[in-house]
């Protein structure tokens, strides 16, 4: 990769704005956004103009291209006052992805501003990390608790032989209870939330507003435990750094979110598909006991991050065969970049336990995950799918593999559902209901669970009308 940093581009060479770029986001990209990169790489190169939602961008298909500008924080910027377009007012004043850009939270930062904040989230997040901590091994048994109840609620509600969609029913509502627990949230705070975040990172027409109600209900948690600190992310992030406003914390959260519900579910969803559509690594990965190397496989075959957010060049720079100006943005393509990586593995000269641990999963570069938070979000992930392969003694896609509903964005691809015929191994107990003559001074985590499915349902595509009432 030529990323020559000093030269000069050419006074007569063509700019993005100069340049035709075809749309990305089109039917075909839907059915098969593999070879909408392969054609754009033949016909461009590793760096190939784009159109997204009618703003021209750099796409980044080459992994060498790709770990570059992850990697040289320098050049590569993530700060949005970078982008030409976006200062000289060229941007769409509804454009559906700005939204989104324009929360300044620690991955839209640079330099200094950048490392106190991740000084901060790593800080926080450590206890939780530590499996000998009380906070990790107390967080460690609720995942795996929350993933039984879950399983348990099938139990109950299909029997031990049945249908069921491990998105719906099983993926987001954990991830869900996952954040109330380490976010330290009242339970009626989530009801719509994975559903906002969903509609931000996809760009939808009500991008916008759903991106103000997650920052909204954010902001409310972060005063809500100002006030009443206890032994969670939330009140460690504020001992961590006691000068965050409300607000700043507000938009810390709303990141972490992202992260824990949106990306870190579509890893647990990304590594079952493979486990269930019979993909060979993935599979002798799991015959061999290796269950974060299958997951490590499974990214690197399906990524939760197909697109990354953007980077801003801070000069002239030349990129594969491109000059990249000074201000235009770049996607960098972690889908597309693993296809090399993926030619890589199968290569006799190097082994494939190399590649898989070259993943892009978690990003790279100064602006990877934490430490903290890629032990964190590989546990739940590991979790997750171990509980399903533990409790199930079979299951199968109802739906042929390139039949399955994809959501359609630039950032995210996400499955919207999973469907499965399950048989559950012998002694999966049903989730226990409880007499409601029973007093309870706080909703149960099964009751919790019960009516996160009642909403997801209600707001999904499809849902049934009598759903449609909370209860």
């Amino acid at each position: 990769m030529e990323a020559h940093s000093h030269a000069t581009p050419p006074a007569d060479g063509p700019t993005l704005g100069s340049l035709p770029v075809e749309p990305l986001l089109t039917a075909e990209f839907d059915v098969d956004p593999g070879a909408v990169y392969e054609r754009l790489r033949s016909t461009y190169g590793p760096v190939a103009p784009v159109g997204l939602m009618g703003v021209p961008v750099w796409l980044v298909l080459g992994y060498t291209e790709v770990t570059e500008v992850l990697r040289n924080e320098s050049l590569w910027r993530r700060d949005i006052r970078y982008w030409r377009a976006r200062a000289e007012g060229r941007l769409p004043r509804d454009w559906p992805l700005l939204a989104g850009y324009e929360v300044r939270q620690m991955m839209f930062m640079d330099d200094d501003e950048h490392l106190g904040a991740r000084r901060t989230h790593h800080s926080a997040l450590s206890p939780f990390q530590d499996a000998r901590s009380p906070e990790g091994w107390q967080l460690r048994a609720a995942v795996a608790r929350y993933a039984d109840e879950l399983v348990g609620m099938l139990a109950a509600e299909s029997g031990s032989v049945g249908f069921a969609d491990l998105g719906a029913q099983y993926t987001r509502p954990l991830l869900l209870m996952v954040t109330t627990k380490l976010f330290g949230c009242p339970v009626e705070l989530g009801d719509e939330l994975v559903m906002d975040l969903w509609r931000m990172l996809d760009g939808g027409p009500d991008s916008g507003p759903a991106t103000a109600r997650a920052l909204g209900a954010f902001t409310r948690l972060a005063a809500h435990r100002r006030a009443r600190p206890g032994d969670d992310l939330t009140s460690y992030m504020l001992l961590a750094d006691p000068g965050l406003s409300d607000e700043q914390l507000g938009r810390e959260l709303f990141m972490n979110a992202v992260y824990l519900n949106d990306i870190t579910g579509n890893m647990v969803l990304n590594t079952l598909l493979e486990v269930l559509r019979g993909n060979a690594t993935v599979r002798r990965s799991l015959s061999a006991g290796q269950l974060g190397e299958t997951v490590n496989r499974a990214a690197l075959a399906n990524p939760p991050v197909a697109n990354m957010c953007f980077r801003f060049a801070a000069r002239d720079v030349r990129l594969g065969e491109v000059w990249v100006r000074a201000g235009d943005a770049v996607s960098p393509s972690a889908a597309a970049a693993h296809h090399d990586l993926l030619a890589i593995s199968s290569s006799h000269l190097v082994g494939s336990t190399v590649s898989t641990r070259a993943h892009l999963g978690w990003g790279a570069g100064p602006h990877q995950c934490p430490s903290a938070a890629r032990e964190l979000g590989g546990m739940i992930v590991a979790t997750a799918v171990g509980r399903v392969l533990d409790h199930f003694a079979r299951a199968e896609l109802t739906l042929p593999p390139d039949q399955l509903p994809w959501r359609s964005g630039p950032v995210v691809r996400g499955l919207r559902l999973l469907p499965v015929r399950y048989e559950l191994r012998a002694g999966v107990l049903p989730a226990q209901r409880r007499d409601p003559a029973e007093p309870s001074t706080a909703p149960t985590a099964d009751g919790y669970a019960r009516r996160l499915l009642t909403v997801l349902r209600r707001l999904m595509p499809g849902g049934k009308e009598e759903d449609r009432v909370l209860p």
